[in-house]
């Protein structure tokens, strides 16, 4: 089996050959006459047109088979896969027959111009009068029947991952139809797209590390964004009423099948809306995205059908802790008791992690993974989120819900605090946490507190993790599968 070198090295004899009979190899004009698809629906009246037209087509060949003096292949152009025949001494004149067969390999990009006809297989075929290179290849394709095989190799190679495997392209196509679906149910609702600043001064919104950078101009370290909220809501003191943004993120956390540095995400807020009315809306949401999708209420996950016809299951974070992990009072378990717990459960306790990253975790392991029909979690610790509001029958919890459908978490949204005198409440008490060791906590953010004592309608917020939900209605259960170009280490040489 020949080297990569050696493949380079005949290719490159290959160009030069056609350098050498006078032929652009990488031009910049295509003069094809329709996209491939477009010709297959046409071809019934371009194929029985008489006098018969000469069309031109283009694309990368897939598949190559001369047969003395025929050759037979394959071209797509992205749109569709068409079939073509150059045949010595008919149409085709010997000498670019020759330069055809001696020079060609399957990955070219070439134009071919001739008459479309139908094989006696009842193929949809053009027979080659003309041809010339649109771009010679010095790299061959992986096997047509065995691809990429080395997974980290598709995700670094996502160019041959899509162009070889049908199943891959049409997930990254899905991808787009479930973003285009969410942002066209929006836009719908009345919200405006918006965008906030990806470089900041502090990095809040969220509780997460950030990514650091400098900007030299004016000797300043930035932050690449870790969550949109508080830019949107700001945005809500200056008079809008509905606002969304769909963009990346930023988290400098661990790699794993749910969690790349570098993420899409999606966070709306709405003027006098609260967690109950978003919830509603998020019902909707999903309902509607899915029936787009799917062209159906239900879809399969794991080898479970999950149905989002009937109404969206609700439970309270502390109910899934007594009846998956069962911890009989939950409301006033202490950080030891808690410790405990989660180490009996496998769970790694560090330190200086406080009692409600302990319980978050029990649920991740106890409770989550039972969550497969939709479920919307609902009444957390305050200490969970510090721009929550408070339920007014119990101050110890906050307005909050997280959805979870499939056992995967996908939205995160609640009632936004805008009482500034709790919000520095709760920032002292963050501020605390931080200085305590805990480098994910938010710091306070003066500005963002300025811009609520000015006056912050009553409001709610939503947080939709893309990729997840992207996961979850592609069937796939890493998140590098959904993410074009996912976070990698280099190649090791």
């Amino acid at each position: 089996m020949a080297s990569i070198d050696e493949i380079r090295n005949t290719r490159i004899e290959k160009l030069q050959k056609l350098n050498n009979a006078g032929m652009d190899c990488y031009p910049a004009h295509t003069d094809r006459d329709f996209e491939i698809a477009q010709a297959i629906e046409k071809f019934e009246k371009l194929s029985t047109k008489e006098p018969k037209k000469e069309y031109s087509l283009a694309g990368r060949i897939m598949s190559l088979r001369p047969q003395g003096g025929l050759a037979f292949f394959h071209f797509s152009d992205g749109t569709g896969r068409f079939q073509a025949l150059l045949k010595k001494g008919e149409l085709i004149s010997d000498a670019d027959f020759d330069l055809f067969i001696n020079t060609v390999d399957i990955g070219d990009f070439v134009e071919v111009t001739g008459t479309f006809f139908e094989t006696n297989r009842k193929e949809r075929t053009i027979q080659v009068k003309t041809w010339k290179m649109l771009a010679k290849t010095l790299r061959s394709l992986p096997e047509k029947w065995h691809g990429l095989t080395d997974t980290e190799e598709r995700f670094r190679k996502r160019y041959l991952d899509t162009l070889m495997n049908a199943e891959v392209m049409q997930r990254f196509l899905t991808r787009t139809k479930i973003i285009k679906s969410i942002r066209s149910f929006y836009d719908d609702a009345g919200y405006i797209e918006v965008e906030v600043p990806t470089l900041q001064i502090l990095a809040g919104g969220a509780t997460a590390e950030p990514f650091v950078t400098h900007h030299n101009a004016l000797d300043l370290n930035f932050y690449l964004t870790i969550a949109q909220e508080l830019y949107l809501k700001e945005l809500l003191a200056g008079g809008f009423t509905k606002v969304y943004e769909i963009g990346k993120r930023f988290r400098n956390e661990g790699i794993d099948t749910s969690h790349n540095p570098e993420f899409t995400m999606l966070e709306s807020n709405e003027a006098y809306a609260d967690a109950k009315s978003q919830r509603t809306f998020v019902e909707k949401l999903f309902k509607s995205v899915i029936k787009d999708v799917f062209e159906s209420h239900s879809f399969t996950y794991d080898d479970q059908t999950i149905d989002v016809n009937g109404a969206f299951s609700i439970v309270t974070f502390y109910d899934l802790l007594r009846k998956f992990a069962l911890i009989a009072n939950p409301e006033s378990l202490g950080r030891d008791e808690a410790s405990i717990i989660a180490q009996r459960l496998g769970i790694k306790v560090d330190p200086k992690e406080a009692i409600e990253k302990i319980l978050d975790n029990i649920y991740k392991k106890a409770a989550r993974p039972k969550l497969i029909q939709p479920t919307f979690i609902i009444d957390y610790p305050v200490s969970f989120n510090p721009f929550a509001k408070r339920l007014p029958n119990d101050p110890t919890l906050i307005d909050r819900f997280q959805l979870v459908i499939g056992g995967v978490e996908l939205v995160n949204a609640f009632s936004e605090l805008n009482n500034p005198i709790d919000q520095k409440e709760r920032y002292l008490e963050q501020d605390k946490k931080r200085n305590e060791g805990e480098q994910e906590i938010s710091p306070s953010d003066v500005e963002y507190l300025e811009a609520m004592e000015h006056g912050m309608p009553p409001n709610g917020g939503i947080g939709i993790g893309i990729d997840r939900l992207v996961m979850l209605l592609t069937n796939v259960k890493n998140i590098k599968e959904v993410i074009l170009f996912p976070t990698l280490k280099p190649r090791s040489e």
